[in-house]
């Protein structure tokens, strides 16, 4: 059977973020760095692979490890972390996976028969003469490559620009000869870095890391993280290796700029650096990114939304949702992990993730356990957003709480609207269950839990009755 697609869209417990995603034949596959629970570093990880049927965009399934980071010859002892890949079919029907490792400056390539088998390691990109690129005098370092096919020809991107430092120009596209390693022509820049942004167009918005490209028609789409790290921006050209346009932001992890249930600057989620590109699924496009959990920079997870191309081939921004491959609403009915929480804040606003400081998706055990995150570290005025639900025929109202809390939630359908009900919880070191009455009308609606009282209770789920 078909299920519910939700966001996070893989297994609360899976950390897999700089999400590539590609439909090969039936599926979608997608390929990203991989992050521990309470991980200390990015990016601690093997290579993994989830995809799930294109019909099917709820049901997702883990294809294993594809790449162990000790398969690479600069990495025999394994102390080096795999940062994020991408994947590209080769003019020989092979998929050729692409990655830096965490202290070298070099792009290293891995090689399968098909999407989601055994990567085995290839080479490194190189020169005509054997040089790899990042090692020959004047070379900018390697980072994060993004890769796109076409005949004979793959375009590879890199780049990694912090603002400050004027040694690093922008991100690069170099082109590869039909061996997948071969340089055929040297790096040139698409886009400028911040200590180079302006004039561009590109101002505020200027190339960080993160370079992804795809093709729709005629137009390439590069896809990046800007400076300000939260967002994933684009720029949009006619060839792949000159002329970028700045256009705008697609998607941003704490939905900065979007001003439709909220003022345009107040951010409604913990974000950090995002990383991510586009996708068509059958008639849908989707923008696959991703988000930081708690309450650090190194356990990230993949989201993704339904985009929308203009006549013009423009983007408009989406907003974060819980629903984001769901084509759309949830059903306004049952219960719902507290994980799903697409906006999270408290009344002092915060643009990035703090630790402690504010509450935060985790999770019980240890990295690999399956344990179902919950929302931890609630505070006084502290809300969980949900978006969005069908709902009919809604009555009451339940959450399921514990920890050191008491004081009350408070549920409305809007930020700083009605509340519709009212769940009064007490200290407990188990999962307590609290159900009220609530006045909610039908009709398609995002559901705000906010806390109101003492100490600092976790949030399970709630339920729709």
């Amino acid at each position: 059977m078909k299920k519910q697609a939700l966001n996070p869209y893989l297994p609360s417990w899976e950390y897999i973020p700089d999400g590539e995603p590609y439909v090969f034949g039936d599926r979608v596959y997608v390929y990203g760095s991989h992050d521990f629970f309470n991980g200390y570093v990015f990016c601690m990880g093997d290579y993994v692979c989830w995809s799930a049927p294109v019909d099917d965009l709820g049901n997702w399934r883990y294809e294993g490890v594809i790449y162990p980071r000790n398969e690479d010859p600069l990495n025999k002892e394994g102390k080096m972390c795999l940062y994020a890949p991408d994947v590209t079919i080769g003019p020989d029907g092979r998929y050729y996976l692409y990655y830096v490792l965490d202290k070298v400056s070099v792009v290293s390539v891995a090689v399968c028969d098909t999407p989601a088998g055994k990567y085995e390691f290839y080479g490194y990109v190189h020169y005509a003469d054997g040089t790899k690129l990042g090692e020959k005098p004047g070379d900018e370092p390697q980072f994060d490559p993004g890769v796109l096919t076409e005949g004979d020809t793959t375009y590879l991107y890199t780049g990694f620009c912090g603002r400050g430092d004027k040694s690093r120009h922008g991100a690069m596209c170099t082109v590869l000869d039909k061996d997948m390693l071969t340089i055929k022509e040297a790096p040139v820049f698409v886009a400028p870095g911040v200590e180079y942004e302006v004039g561009t167009g590109f101002e505020k918005h200027a190339f960080f890391e993160a370079p992804s490209i795809r093709k729709k028609g005629d137009t390439y789409y590069f896809i990046y993280s800007s400076t300000v790290m939260h967002e994933l921006c684009y720029a949009t050209s006619k060839e792949p290796t000159k002329g970028f346009t700045y256009q705008g932001v697609i998607v941003s992890n704490c939905d900065m700029h979007i001003a439709t249930y909220k003022p345009a600057d107040m951010p409604t989620a913990y974000g950090a650096n995002n990383h991510g590109s586009i996708v068509r699924i059958l008639d849908k496009w989707y923008i696959f990114y991703h988000r930081q959990t708690n309450g650090s920079w190194y356990s990230r997870q993949g989201c993704a939304e339904e985009i929308h191309f203009l006549e013009d081939g423009t983007i408009p921004q989406v907003e974060i949702t819980s629903c984001g491959l769901n084509g759309g609403p949830l059903e306004g009915k049952g219960e719902y992990p507290a994980y799903l929480a697409c906006n999270l804040f408290t009344d002092v606003p915060s643009m990035y993730i703090a630790g402690d400081k504010y509450p935060k998706v985790t999770q019980d055990g240890k990295d690999g356990d399956e344990e179902v995150g919950f929302i931890g570290n609630l505070m006084n005025h502290a809300t969980a957003g949900f978006k969005y639900f069908d709902c009919k025929g809604v009555k009451q109202f339940a959450v399921t709480a514990r920890g050191y809390g008491d004081g009350t939630f408070e549920v409305r359908t809007e930020i700083g609207g009605k509340c519709l009900a009212k769940l009064p919880i007490q200290y407990t070191n188990v999962w307590e269950t609290y159900t009220t009455d609530i006045d909610l009308s039908d009709g398609v609606h995002a559901i705000y839990i906010t806390y109101v009282g003492n100490g600092n209770p976790q949030l399970k789920s709630f339920t729709l009755i």
